[in-house]
C-alpha cells in the first residue's frame, strides 16, 4: 500500500468514525430551556422589586455560595444594617450573594430550591433576555388578573419602551422593602403549563392556604440593593455608587460580568457558558461534585448546624472560610473525617452529607472509626466543652 492508499484510508476512517462522534456530542447537549420551564422558574421571584429580581438572578449562577451564604444568615439572624456591611467584608462570596444576606426569607428560599436557584442561574447565563422577557409576562399577567398593583409596600408603574409595555416594580420607600409571598399559581392567574407547575416559597410562618399576596417585615436595605434590570435591553446592571458604598469598592462601570471564579465548579450547562466562562466539558464527576456539596449544605442548616458555627465564630466569619475557600459547602467548622464520620454514625449513607467516597457497611465503619480517631488526636478532650463539634454528641 503506497503512501497515497494509506492517506485515503485515514481520511475516510476519520470521516466515517470521527465525525459521527462529534455529532453524538452535539446531539448530548442539553436543549436550550422552553418557554414554559422559564417561567416556571421565575415565577417565585417575577413580582419582587425590580432590584431585587437583579440580584437573585446574578447570585444563582453562584449556587454553592448561595448554599454558604444560607448558612451565614441562619447563623447571625440578628446582623443589621450597618453592621451587615461590615460581616460581608470578611466573606468571599460574589457582591451578588452577599447582598441577599440582607434578605434572610429569599436566601432560605433559594437554598431550599436549590434545583430551581441552579436551573434559574443556567437559563440566565445562557438566555438572559428570555429570562428577563420572562419576568415581563408574568408581571402582565398579574396586573392583567388584578393582582399587581401599588401599595404602601411597593410602587408599581408601567412605561412604553418601543412596542413593548414595561412592568416596573420598586420600593414605596427606597430605603425599606418588603419581600412579597404570594402563591404562583393563583397570582398570575390559571396556570397554563400543566407539565411545568411553577416553584414556590413560602418563609416560615406563611402557608399556602394562609395566604394569597402578602408581604414579610420590611427591611432597612441601606446599601444593599445595588441591582437594576434594563427590560428593553434584555440584561441586568448595577448602580455603581451605592454598590462601590456596600462592596468598599471602586468600580467605575454599571456593567455585571459572571465571575468563574465564584462558581467553585459547578459545571456550565450549555457548550457556549462553558466555552465562555471555563472551558468546561460535561462530565458526571462536575455534578456529581455539586449535588454532594449542595446536599450537604442544606443538611447541615437542618440539622442545627449553623448554630453551632455560631458558637464557634461569633458574628460568623467562618460561614464563608474554610469551605469557600476549598470550593466546597459541607467541609467546613470541623473537616471531611469529622464529616465522613458523622455520616456513618447517622446510618452509613452516602447520602447523608453528600461526601464522594462514603460508602456502606465494613467501609463505612472503617472510615468511621478513622475519623472518630482524627477528632481525637485533633481535638483531644475540648469535646466535653461544646464548642459546636460534632464528636460530642448529635443534635
Amino acid at each position: 500500500m503506497n503512501s497515497k492508499t494509506r492517506w485515503m484510508v485515514a481520511w475516510l476512517f476519520a470521516a466515517l468514525v470521527i465525525v459521527p462522534i462529534g455529532r453524538a456530542q452535539d446531539a448530548a447537549q442539553p436543549a436550550p430551556f422552553k418557554k414554559e420551564e422559564i417561567e416556571q422558574l421565575v415565577a417565585p421571584i417575577a413580582l419582587y422589586p425590580d432590584a431585587l429580581v437583579a440580584q437573585i438572578l446574578m447570585a444563582s449562577t453562584y449556587p454553592l455560595e448561595v448554599v454558604s451564604a444560607a448558612r451565614w444568615s441562619k447563623a447571625n439572624p440578628n446582623v443589621k444594617d450597618k453592621a451587615l456591611e461590615d460581616a460581608m467584608q470578611k466573606q468571599t462570596w460574589d457582591p451578588s450573594v452577599k447582598s441577599l444576606a440582607a434578605f434572610p426569607s429569599v436566601l432560605a428560599m433559594m437554598n431550599d430550591k436549590l434545583d430551581m436557584t441552579q436551573k434559574l442561574g443556567d437559563a440566565f447565563l445562557g438566555q438572559q433576555k428570555e429570562v428577563m422577557d420572562a419576568v415581563q409576562r408574568l408581571r402582565a399577567q398579574a396586573l392583567k388578573a388584578g393582582n399587581l398593583k401599588s401599595s404602601k409596600e411597593q410602587k408599581v408603574t408601567t412605561e412604553q419602551q418601543g412596542t413593548a409595555t414595561i412592568i416596573k416594580i420598586e420600593p414605596a420607600d427606597p430605603q425599606v422593602v418588603y419581600v412579597p409571598v404570594y402563591n404562583p399559581t393563583v397570582v398570575y392567574g390559571p396556570w397554563p403549563y400543566p407539565a411545568y407547575p411553577p416553584y414556590y416559597y413560602y418563609p416560615p410562618g406563611y402557608s399556602a392556604g394562609s395566604v394569597f399576596f402578602a408581604f414579610t417585615v420590611g427591611v432597612v436595605v441601606g446599601n444593599a440593593m445595588w441591582g437594576g434590570c434594563h427590560w428593553g435591553g434584555g440584561n441586568v446592571y448595577i448602580n455603581h455608587n451605592t454598590y462601590n458604598n456596600f462592596n468598599k469598592t471602586d468600580i467605575k462601570t454599571g456593567d455585571w460580568q459572571h465571575k468563574p471564579e465564584h462558581r467553585k465548579g459547578v459545571e456550565y450547562r450549555d457548550a457556549g457558558s462553558r466555552q465562555k466562562y471555563s472551558g468546561q466539558r460535561p462530565g458526571v464527576d462536575t455534578r456529581e461534585a455539586y449535588r454532594g456539596r449542595a446536599d450537604a449544605g442544606r443538611q447541615d442548616i437542618a440539622r442545627g448546624d449553623a448554630d453551632s458555627f455560631k458558637r464557634d465564630g461569633g458574628v460568623g466569619d467562618r460561614a464563608g472560610g474554610a469551605g469557600d475557600r476549598s470550593g466546597g459547602v459541607g467541609d467546613r467548622g470541623a473537616g471531611v473525617g469529622d464529616r465522613s464520620a458523622g455520616a456513618a454514625d447517622r446510618g452509613g449513607s452516602r447520602q447523608a452529607d453528600g461526601f464522594d467516597g462514603i460508602g456502606s457497611g465494613g467501609q463505612t465503619r472503617a472510615q468511621s472509626n478513622r475519623g472518630a480517631s482524627s477528632r481525637a488526636s485533633a481535638s483531644g478532650g475540648a469535646r466535653a466543652g461544646g464548642g459546636g463539634g460534632r464528636g460530642g454528641g448529635r443534635r
